[in-house]
């Protein structure tokens, strides 16, 4: 069989992500320190896996409606209620998915047709553009920088609208830079999209993880914004249930209406298990997430400090659980510091070209992991530096 002429050109164009290439190489070794995926090191908060070890005992195993249990989409809505301070309609504007992933990808589907651009801010998370390209779009890449804070600028976006555009995905907490945008950045983009039918997809997956004393902002409470944006956020972050497989999105009805016929052609419904925990992760858990927020609080800190220290400056994030430090001081490209970083000794980073060709000369670094993990790291990382003779 001729398995090139076989299978789809477009996906066989797709490279497989950097994130996971870094992951696969750490777990080939047995002494690696692994700062190069983001998920969570706290376990699943009791009170979640307690519900669903009734669910289970219950046999609650069934099928749910397509766009989720009626109790998790309430849930949702009094939870960005709560948070955000705006609400939907959980019967229309509410719909539950396999992961913020899977509500990235159906909303892209459900907007783009074949040579509609999408702006996506870099750097970013992997899987925007690759989404894009599935679905017949133009993926346009707006590169954002350090000068900036790594935020989408108003001129930028202005600079990237063409007569195509048809949606601009703002990915803030941002991963991998840890960047926020704070309500006046927000302001600046809701003005020129303003007199535009440009749909925002705002993932806000790391929305609880936002540190400082100003509160995560939502691009849907800013004037107009709401009848334009996609929000997509889930439970794996902040929630710490990454296995659970558990997003949702909000959105107004005709949108939200297109999206739920793709999700219930390929999906049915997300897993029920999870549905029915996440009723008590949003009712009951709110201490949980504050206990975790802290806890990364600290480790953003402490481990911002030891590359500083180290002289590989250092944008300090603002949110999510990663640091996007410099490497360029050391003469190396993004993939090679991180190849022989793990060959040499034993720690895994992830390539900042993994997240755009403008994070090449940058390495991400989570510290979703201990203390002593990120410290016995960050000693290492120091006899690397030393060796190559830039410390």
């Amino acid at each position: 069989m001729d398995y090139e002429n076989i299978l789809s050109k477009k996906v066989q164009d797709l490279q497989f992500s950097g994130i996971r290439k870094f992951f696969d190489i750490a777990a080939s070794y047995d002494d690696v320190i692994s700062l190069s995926v983001g998920e969570p090191d706290f376990k699943t908060p009791w009170a979640i896996r307690k519900e669903a070890i009734k669910v289970l005992e219950k046999g609650r195993t069934n099928y749910t409606a397509n766009s989720g249990l009626a109790q998790l989409r309430e849930a949702i809505n009094d939870y960005l209620t709560d948070r955000i301070n705006t609400s939907y309609d959980p019967s229309h504007e509410i719909l539950v998915t396999v992961g913020g992933s899977e509500a990235i990808d159906l909303a892209v589907r459900a907007l783009v047709d074949t040579g509609d651009e999408v702006l996506i801010p870099q750097p970013s998370f992997v899987c925007y553009s690759p989404i894009v390209t599935l679905a017949n779009g133009t993926p346009v890449i707006i590169e954002t920088s350090v000068e900036d804070g790594f935020k989408l600028t108003a001129k930028a976006l202005k600079e990237h609208i063409t007569p195509a555009t048809k949606a601009l995905i703002l990915p803030y907490p941002n991963n991998p830079t840890g960047a926020v945008m704070r309500r006046n950045d927000l302001e600046e983009i809701a003005e020129v999209l303003r007199g535009t039918d440009i749909i925002v997809i705002s993932d806000e997956i790391y929305s609880e993880l936002t540190y400082g004393d100003e509160e995560h902002c939502s691009i849907v409470n800013i004037d107009g914004m709401k009848e334009r944006t996609v929000l997509i956020n889930g439970f794996s972050k902040a929630f710490s249930m990454t296995g659970w497989r558990l997003g949702f999105a909000a959105a107004p009805r005709p949108i939200v209406t297109q999206m739920l016929k793709i999700h219930q052609y390929g999906i049915m419904c997300s897993p029920t298990l999870s549905q029915y925990s996440a009723v008590v992760a949003l009712k009951d858990c709110k201490k949980d997430i504050e206990y975790m927020r802290n806890e990364y609080d600290m480790r953003r800190k402490l481990i911002v400090k030891g590359f500083n220290e180290m002289g590989l400056e250092c944008f300090e994030p603002e949110g999510a659980f990663y640091i996007f430090p410099s490497i360029k001081k050391t003469g190396l490209s993004s993939q090679q510091f991180c190849e022989q970083l793990i060959e040499k000794y034993r720690v895994a980073v992830v390539p900042g070209d993994a997240f755009g060709e403008c994070g090449e000369g940058y390495i991400r670094v989570s510290y979703a992991y201990s203390l002593q993990h990120i410290k016995t790291a960050l000693e290492r990382i120091k006899l690397f530096l030393e060796e190559l003779g830039v410390l």
